[in-house]
């Protein structure tokens, strides 16, 4: 049987694939002449980034380059020898850049940069074009806006620098008593590491000005330092808030979506805030971001690695929150894993003077008044109060004395207005009146004493002496001193201390009222016992 005669149609097949074949061979050459000869210069780079040819126009450029000859420089891996090349991303990603300003020592070129490919479609180097030399002239409009935009966006980004730039540093936690230099030395530590911090203090303790101390001494610093007070965002709020929103995941949202707080802090560290304060349900997704370095944004299937230090404090007791099934255990676990407890202002005393001169010196730059100054007798009054609200709460009473007076040093007297609206704020606390002591000291050293507790005030409309306030002051002063020592058998130096008072304080104000150590056989030997 004679073989089976072949349709036209498939002899016709094959010529015409060979001449597509020759048709898009002689376009890629002739595609590649017009270029070469177009353009000021044009070079070819291999897969491994070695320049393998070089175009006659191309070889002006190579004594600026620093080259004597073609020899010299054909061979050589393109990063070596062009300064800001981009050929070699062109190889790695497939994808060409068609126009762009090179700029290194041998001037400012407009450029082109385009990937070659083998017969399979794989990348098998690249092709680099100069179209123009000196476009800043020859190009000027174009230049002038491209300038322009260059500037806004240095401009944006060094504004947005400042914003994510560490406010403070270790030195501004101020304080040379040892519960400071504890927790100046343990801040100095945990910065060199990268592990997870948990700042534990009450309320206006530092903790935030700790956080941002520890990032600066870190080595992340040059990084984006981002905070989030979680006790301020809605719970509804807090997913979309840490991790970011999808473009379009729901109506309303931003049509180019919006990035959260683990995105902007990328590289650098994020402050949680208020952590107690997490909702459960949003706590399992913080741990697997801590564990994983990986988010996924609201709407989106898409997960992104991220690189985060965290840094958490709280006021709340974790340790109980999780033995009541308010916390999870395992993300308590991973967040403590370097704690730094910050005293309350009643355990550091001492550094009550440095920072009482440190708040003065910062109400008045901001108030634009000149800075008070505060009497020996005014620093003991501060220091004989409880300072739930800690070193927030003496600003707030240093900043309303300072404001409320023309006078250049305040005394007792210019703080019996605020303490007194301190000491009410006190009382409405959820805690027992009782278990509150008054801002004086004395109700409270009375009861340690064995003694009934000081008469509450009259009733508004019952008769009562009025005397100058100052001489209020130096009356209640006088009580809670005696109380004091009573309650120490005449010990004087455990009176101070009952009293958070320097003993010279006190010696002082023996020196001014004899009777007192008098009538109590005062002594400076140890209390008994």
């Amino acid at each position: 049987m004679p073989p089976a005669t072949p349709r036209p149609d498939t002899l016709a097949a094959p010529r015409l694939s060979l001449d597509a074949e020759r048709v898009l061979r002689l376009a890629a050459q002739s595609m590649f002449d017009a270029f070469a000869q177009a353009a000021m210069g044009t070079l070819v780079v291999d897969r491994e980034h070695r320049i393998v040819w070089i175009s006659e126009g191309y070889k002006s450029f190579l004594p600026a380059l620093g080259f004597p000859s073609e020899r010299d420089f054909v061979g050589r891996r393109v990063e070596e020898v062009i300064p800001n090349t981009m050929l070699g991303q062109v190889i790695e990603t497939g994808e060409a850049i068609l126009v762009d300003l090179l700029s290194n020592h041998a001037g400012t070129f407009l450029v082109s940069r385009l990937p070659l490919r083998g017969e399979a479609g794989e990348v098998i180097g690249a092709f680099g074009m100069v179209m123009l030399d000196h476009p800043e002239s020859r190009m000027q409009p174009l230049m002038q806006k491209f300038a322009r935009l260059q500037g806004e966006l240095e401009q944006a980004r060094a504004q947005l620098a400042a914003q994510r730039r560490p406010k403070y540093t270790v030195a501004s936690f101020i304080g040379s008593s040892p519960a400071a230099l504890d927790v100046k030395r343990a801040a100095r530590r945990v910065a060199q590491t990268g592990s997870s911090v948990l700042l534990l203090g009450e309320t206006g303790t530092g903790k935030e000005l700790l956080a941002h101390a520890i990032h600066a001494a870190s080595g992340r610093a040059a990084r984006p330092f981002v905070g989030v007070n979680i006790a301020a965002v809605p719970d509804t709020l807090l997913e979309a808030e840490f991790f970011g929103v999808a473009p379009g995941a729901y109506t309303g949202a931003e049509r180019k979506g919006r990035e959260g707080k683990f995105k902007l802090a990328d590289g650098g560290t994020l402050f949680l805030d208020e952590i107690g304060d997490m909702p459960l349900v949003l706590q399992s997704k913080l741990l697997r971001a801590l564990q994983e370095q990986e988010i996924e944004a609201l709407g989106s299937n898409r997960v992104e690695r991220v690189d985060v230090r965290i840094i958490a404090a709280t006021s709340r007791d974790l340790a109980a929150m999780v033995a009541d099934g308010q916390f999870r255990a395992d993300l308590f676990y991973r967040l403590n894993v370097l704690p730094i407890r910050l005293p309350p202002l009643r355990e550091r005393l001492d550094d009550l003077e440095a920072l009482a001169e440190a708040l003065a010196e910062d109400i008045a730059r901001r108030s634009g008044l000149p800075q008070k100054g505060l009497t020996p007798e005014a620093l003991d009054l501060l220091a004989a109060q409880p300072w739930r609200g800690n070193i927030r709460e003496l600003r707030n009473v240093l900043e309303q004395a300072a404001l409320m007076t023309d006078d250049a040093v305040l005394a007792p007297a210019h703080f019996a207005a605020a303490l007194r609206l301190q000491a009410g704020h006190a009382a409405a606390a959820a805690r027992p009146a009782s278990a509150l002591p008054d801002t004086t000291g004395a109700p409270a050293l009375r009861e340690r004493a064995g003694q009934d507790p000081a008469p509450r005030p009259p009733r508004a409309g019952a008769s009562i002496s009025l005397q100058p306030l100052a001489q209020q002051v130096e009356d209640v002063e006088r009580r809670a001193i005696a109380a004091a020592l009573q309650a120490t058998a005449g010990n004087k130096l455990a009176a101070a201390r009952l009293l958070q008072m320097s003993r010279a304080a006190l010696y002082e104000r023996l020196a001014r009222w004899p009777e007192l150590a008098q009538a109590r056989g005062a002594s400076d030997s140890p209390a008994p016992g």
